[in-house]
């Protein structure tokens, strides 16, 4: 397929899954027992998306607790009572706090990569949450003997380790999921917020070569969770010309639930500089609705008014259930989406003779 086209991160788990999680939250299901359903979850992932004809894989984060705090999943040092995230439908999502030093990952994204690896010979792109998300583990008052800027430093180096750790793995890409990039322009619209969290992405990606940053990409969307997001209501022209700042050699861009997509690829058509490729998004994870291929091609060949095909891809608009207890979409639908995605892409190079 001449213009790639790559999935963003989550499929929704299997009800079995779902059951088991709460199972085992509720300490009614073992470690072991739990990991076995995850493994299988992962196998069946993969292999469903073979069959999709998909040129590029991910595990569906079939055993990640959420895309936001799999590496602080059984951290000491932290309380429940974090940062809060309204979503538009009235929903929260809480982060954990952290009460104490220093900071360091429990879990790294390679060893979901290194699983999936065993399941399959295809590319695979691992997804790893941008060290700006984490940063709000960070209270407002200061942790005795451990101030902010230490926990920034152990931050950035904890976050260059786990995308560095799937590169030597031989993740196809690996892609920062940045989704707070547009919430912090709601949770503070003189647009500070946005500048911290782009100049600790960058101290980060700055760590990396040139080839290494084309293997790199972000992905920006609204939030996706339970059939709502968080800040769809915040103009992407506010955000898009600083997240093109961004070191990376890729961006995946939620476009297809925009209500003026057109502008958005004129924002971008405006911001693009050369050797870097934009992902748009062509379908859309909280609406049931399953895409035809035929729209598929139609919002590709749109992009490609304004974006060159050798610098233009596809994707979903977000993940399909980054929250691992998020049944508000099916598999069955997720799955038809992405064929829809696959199908309408390779028309559109068809129709384009890329």
């Amino acid at each position: 397929m001449s213009i790639p086209t790559e999935p963003i991160g989550s499929i929704p788990r299997p009800r079995a899954l779902v059951e088991a999680l709460a199972a085992h939250a509720a300490g009614r299901l073992s470690d072991a027992e739990l990991a076995k359903l995850q493994k299988q979850a992962t196998a069946d992932t993969l292999a469903k998306l073979e069959e999709l004809g998909c040129p590029v894989l991910v595990d569906g984060e079939q055993s990640k607790p959420s895309f936001a705090t799999y590496p602080v999943a059984g951290l000491a040092g932290l309380a429940p009572d974090g940062a809060v995230i309204p979503f538009a439908d009235g929903h929260t999502r809480q982060l954990p706090r952290l009460t104490a030093g220093p900071f360091r990952y429990q879990v790294r994204a390679d060893s979901y990569l290194r699983n999936a690896q065993n399941h399959t010979g295809h590319p695979i792109k691992q997804a790893v949450i941008a060290p700006s998300a984490l940063s709000l583990l960070y209270p407002g008052a200061a942790i005795a003997g451990y101030s902010r800027e230490a926990f920034l430093r152990d931050l950035a180096d904890e976050a260059e380790a786990d995308i560095r750790g799937c590169l030597e793995a031989g993740a196809h890409r690996v892609q920062l999921d940045f989704t707070e990039g547009r919430l912090s322009l709601k949770l503070d619209s003189s647009g500070g917020l946005l500048d911290d969290f782009i100049a600790l992405n960058n101290e980060v990606l700055g760590r990396f070569s040139e080839d290494e940053r084309a293997r790199i990409g972000v992905h920006t969307c609204p939030g996706g969770d339970q059939d709502s997001t968080h800040s769809a209501d915040v103009d992407y022209a506010e955000l898009l010309p600083k997240l093109f700042q961004l070191k990376a050699g890729n961006f995946y861009v939620q476009l297809a639930s925009e209500s003026d997509p057109e502008r958005v690829l004129r924002i971008i058509a405006e911001q693009l500089r050369p050797g870097i490729r934009v992902f748009v998004g062509v379908t859309d994870p909280i609406n049931p609705r399953v895409e035809t291929p035929e729209e598929v091609r139609d919002r590709v060949l749109l992009a490609a008014d304004h974006i060159s095909v050798g610098q233009l891809g596809t994707c979903d608009d977000c993940g399909f259930a980054p929250f691992a207890d998020d049944t508000s979409t099916s598999r069955d639908i997720a799955f038809a989406k992405i064929e829809a995605r696959v199908r309408g892409t390779r028309m559109a190079a068809e129709a384009l003779g890329a």
